[in-house]
């Protein structure tokens, strides 16, 4: 399969720090391996937590299997190292068997280039009309939040195909036209759900499809202060932009709170992204969620024998949890070329900025002291903002609605191609590089666009140098 082909990929990691904070950098250093540049740790760890990271990288790389249905019981020792390595408990339902399945060299995922498919590094979430729990999206009664390509489950009909239903995605060209008359070849993706195993999605289901971010940086996100992200809503409504929290819900500490990961910022904490993610998308139970993924009308996934224990245990999600808090983000590059300083300018002067903030503060933050009170240049307000029907997706998530897009790190994005091979941006990532994502700006990113679009070819290709040099 793809999925363990992937997962057993040996990942070369440096052991040389990158990092793309403003204050204590050295003033020089070695130079980092490029497709390492997203693994580097934070500077500052003490001895325990290198070794901490270094357990956390090992459960980013391994991989999971399926229980073997005549040995599971009440009893099963999830513990018991599997081949090679893996854990036990992949499934009912999965679309990937690792983490490093779909975030290569901790980067973005690669979008399919040609119509077909079935997607590898991309999700389809699904939900219908109304709220579920909290307000958060409501799931399609036979196949909950997300279509599931692959499963484990033991089927009547051996003839039957592995999960949910395929995912492919055809792709629509458009043109946008320039200023000075150069056109942006554009694509939108069209999405196809083929072969599902339990019926018709219902009614009104809405779609989106959803590209893996970078995971890198993001301890510095959470150790922005809640007050900090409420005061850059507050400077951006004086600017005439609407930029707003999301709030969502909390499980971990049981109550509503700011959300900062994931597209639409609906994930309050890293630790809880990560049990929702080990769920949804490789059907692994942790204490937090510690139901299987199971709908009703999956008749013979219910009669499934299951352990009663959490198979992301204690041991494995802490150090997995720290390791993703303690990733740094790469330096900015080239800042000395004239170009990019041309293109700073510039992405001021297109009030680019005023979203993508260049700097923020972190606080105070118990959970890793070497994150705290740090300026960081991530160029994100961690706010939603309405994007325009070009880019709306249709499907509310808590408070953002079907148009809303939490504001991407730009941080690292130069490096994606040489990382993981990735230039596949935006949240289902249509665009195949930086110009194309600017032109799909719309609604209040809009003037932004439209400000872009007028430069000459020298202010663009400067804007771009810059955005490269992050």
């Amino acid at each position: 399969m793809k999925n363990i082909i992937n997962a057993l990929l040996l990942i070369s990691l440096c052991a040389v720090q990158s990092s793309a904070i403003t204050e204590n950098v050295p003033a020089s250093r070695e130079a980092v391996v490029v497709h390492a540049a997203y693994l580097q740790p934070v500077p500052g760890l003490e001895s325990e937590q290198k070794k901490r990271f270094r357990e956390g990288e090992k459960v980013f790389n391994t991989f999971w299997l399926a229980v073997p249905n005549d040995v599971i019981s009440q009893w099963w020792d999830l513990s018991r190292p599997g081949p090679g390595g893996g854990e036990w408990g992949l499934g009912p339902s999965f679309l990937a068997t690792s983490c490093v399945s779909c975030h290569v060299q901790a980067g973005r995922g690669k979008a399919l280039d040609t119509d077909g498919g079935p997607l590898f590094m991309q999700s389809l979430r699904i939900s219908i009309p109304g709220e579920g729990p909290h307000g958060s999206p409501n799931p399609d009664p036979h196949y909950g939040l997300q279509i599931q390509s692959f499963d484990t489950v033991q089927r009547k009909d051996k003839s039957a195909r592995a999960g949910e239903g395929e995912v492919h995605v055809r792709w629509e060209k458009q043109s946008f036209r320039l200023a000075d008359g150069s056109t942006v070849e554009l694509r939108k993706p069209v999405v196809e759900v083929k072969h599902l195993n339990f019926g018709p999605l219902a009614p009104g289901v809405m779609m989106s499809l959803r590209n893996s971010q970078p995971i890198f940086g993001l301890g510095y996100l959470e150790a922005v202060s809640e007050s900090d992200i409420l005061s850059l809503a507050e400077v951006q409504k004086s600017q005439g932009l609407n930029g707003r929290p999301n709030y969502v819900r909390d499980d971990i500490n049981d109550k509503m709170s700011i959300g900062r990961f994931g597209w639409k910022a609906n994930q309050p904490s890293i630790k809880q992204q990560i049990a929702n993610a080990f769920l949804a998308d490789i059907g692994i139970t942790s204490p937090l969620y510690p139901e299987q993924n199971c709908p009703p009308v999956q008749k013979e996934c219910l009669t499934e024998k299951f352990s009663s224990k959490a198979e992301l245990r204690h041991e494995l999600w802490e150090p997995l949890t720290f390791w993703t808090l303690s990733l740094d983000a790469p330096a900015p590059r080239d800042r000395d070329k004239p170009a990019v300083r041309r293109g700073e300018k510039l992405f001021d002067t297109a009030k680019c900025s005023q979203c993508h903030v260049p700097e923020l503060r972190t606080s105070k933050f118990d959970a890793i002291p070497a994150l705290a009170d740090r300026t960081i240049r991530p160029y994100t307000d961690l706010l939603l903002h309405d994007m325009g029907p070009g880019l709306a997706d249709g499907r509310p998530d808590f408070r953002a609605s079907g148009s809303d897009w939490r504001t991407p790190p730009l941080w690292g994005i130069g490096l994606s191609k040489q990382v993981n091979g990735s230039s596949s941006f935006l949240h289902d990532g249509r665009a195949r590089n930086v110009l194309e994502a600017i032109v799909w700006h719309g609604g209040e990113a809009s003037a932004s666009r439209d400000i872009f679009a007028k430069f000459s070819k020298r202010e663009r290709e400067d804007l771009l140098a810059f955005v490269q040099s992050l």
